[in-house]
């Protein structure tokens, strides 16, 4: 058996990481479609939120030494580390003095949502749910945080994130 060119691996691994977020995209669905049938939509949507959230506070840790007036410099750490090379979430940029300002124009879980042929409805609702990681992320550096998530009537693209530093 021969190993693998270094191509072909880099190529595999893009695919594995691009299934891998399409399934964290099928569970959110799921999961929100089996709490929304136990508890209602509004209990079913406070929870995912809650958990999400909480999840982006705990990754927040890989900006330790960085503040509430480093939003520029959050911003482009998090960049740095998008998955792929920034190939899965591609992004347009816009830096200013004091903060950063980025407009998501694919993101793999919408395509899965998509894929899976949710309503425009539903697409809304999943794509305000997996913002919660990104606003308990940077929420919990203390910067400026705003972020509008897809809703119908807003393009194609996704997410549009801009981070400003608190003083």
């Amino acid at each position: 058996m021969t190993a693998p060119s270094d191509t072909n691996r880099t190529e595999t691994l893009a695919r594995e990481l691009e299934s891998a977020f399409r399934n964290r995209a099928d569970l959110y669905r799921l999961m929100l479609e089996e709490m929304r049938a136990e508890w209602g939509q509004e209990a079913a949507e406070r929870v995912m939120i809650r958990a999400i959230e909480r999840r982006g506070r705990e990754v927040a840790a890989a900006f330790a030494g960085l503040g509430p007036n480093d939003a520029r410099a959050i911003g482009e750490a998090f960049l740095k580390v998008s998955p792929d090379g920034g190939r899965m979430y591609p992004t347009e940029v816009e830096r200013f003095d004091g903060g950063i300002a980025f407009k998501v124009k694919r993101c793999p879980l919408k395509d899965a949502w998509r894929d899976a042929g949710v309503s425009d409805s539903d697409l809304a609702t999943l794509c305000r749910i997996a913002g919660a990681f990104d606003r308990g992320l940077f929420e919990a550096t203390g910067i400026r945080f705003e972020n509008a998530t897809w809703t119908p009537g807003h393009g194609e693209g996704c997410c549009h994130i801009r981070l400003s530093n608190r003083d």
